[in-house]
């Protein structure tokens, strides 16, 4: 009875003590204010993007007006407004900045040492200089990877299987980044192993899409793969039709664009990326330093396949690719 009522005193100590812990971690009635940092425009690609986040933060149980708020800023495809635009972040104090591609993220990382950045999708932040390993950010920077370098030569190669007469193939990609070196390289080792050669194109606004396809036409390339960047993203539409136009077919690193009508993507989907970038907000709010944070690396590529625009093209996918496809549209 002794032994007991003992066990009983230390059990209510041991919850009075916990008790104010476990307050101030969930800390009831506190509104958190999160940043939200992006090259494209509101009413362009930013938008499913944005609602996928939000979505992802409703799963874990964040809710607009009640427990969490956003300062939204847009750069609208002008990589010169986002110094201000981060700047601006940071003074009015949000508790964290979620925000994408190298440029965005490095604006950030410049205005900030001290306010922790998600990063929703990264081309590669440890060869870009974001964060200092996957394992170990270090910092106050993590998030997701979209592993581009590795996967740019993946590009190559199922393009090359789907199409074995390739030999010509245009790189549709953002200019003056570092990410756009690192997937330039990557697909270079592969077009020597494959025999197939390249014309790097890049573009830095919508208004040079028209004469990268002319420059396409002009060296007959057979076909095309399109880098994923906040550019090629928010105007894949744009970019599925010039390539339909002039009959080249593509392959794409998101699947958001073979869903607007591109022949062939492989990688990750850009939209479950920024629904997954909450988990990262969530665990920093609850207190975890974004340092002891692992860079998230994909764990599964998806290979989609648009059926209705390989016959438009006159092409026949090979069997050998069409069952490695995680989804065909008919």
């Amino acid at each position: 009875m002794r032994l007991r009522t003992i066990g009983l005193i230390i059990t209510l100590a041991l919850g009075l003590l916990l008790a104010p812990l476990a307050a101030a971690a969930q800390q009831p009635g506190k509104v958190y204010r999160i940043g939200v940092l992006l090259i494209g425009s509101r009413t362009g690609y930013a938008l499913p993007l944005v609602d996928a986040f939000r979505q992802g933060l409703r799963e874990f149980g964040y809710v607009e007006g009640r427990n969490v708020a956003f300062e939204y800023r847009f750069a609208d495809g002008k990589l010169e407004r986002l110094p201000d635009l981060a700047a601006e972040l940071v003074r009015s104090r949000v508790d964290v900045i979620v925000t994408s591609a190298t440029p965005a993220i490095q604006a950030a990382m410049n205005a900030t040492r001290t306010i922790p950045i998600v990063m929703a999708a990264s081309a590669d932040p440890v060869g870009t200089g974001l964060v200092s390993s996957l394992a170990r950010p270090g910092g106050n920077i993590t998030g997701l990877t979209l592993m581009s370098p590795e996967l740019a030569g993946k590009l190559l190669e199922i393009l090359k299987e789907a199409i074995p007469g390739v030999t010509r193939v245009a790189v549709l990609a953002l200019r003056g980044t570092s990410a756009t070196s690192l997937f330039f390289r990557g697909t270079e080792v592969a077009a020597r192993a494959l025999g197939v050669r390249l014309q790097l194109l890049e573009v830095r606004n919508p208004d040079e899409f028209d004469g990268a396809f002319s420059a396409m036409t002009k060296e007959r390339a057979d076909a095309l793969i399109v880098q994923t960047s906040p550019l090629t993203f928010e105007h894949r539409r744009r970019i599925v039709d010039l390539a339909a136009k002039i009959r080249l077919p593509a392959i794409y690193e998101s699947r958001e664009s073979v869903e607007t009508g591109g022949l062939m993507s492989y990688g990750q989907s850009i939209s479950d990326m920024y629904r997954r970038s909450a988990a990262f907000v969530d665990k920093i709010l609850n207190g975890t330093k974004p340092a002891d944070l692992p860079v998230e690396q994909p764990t599964k590529f998806e290979l989609v396949i648009n059926l209705k625009t390989a016959k438009a093209l006159g092409l026949t996918i090979p069997p050998s690719v069409l069952i490695r496809a995680d989804h065909v549209i008919e």
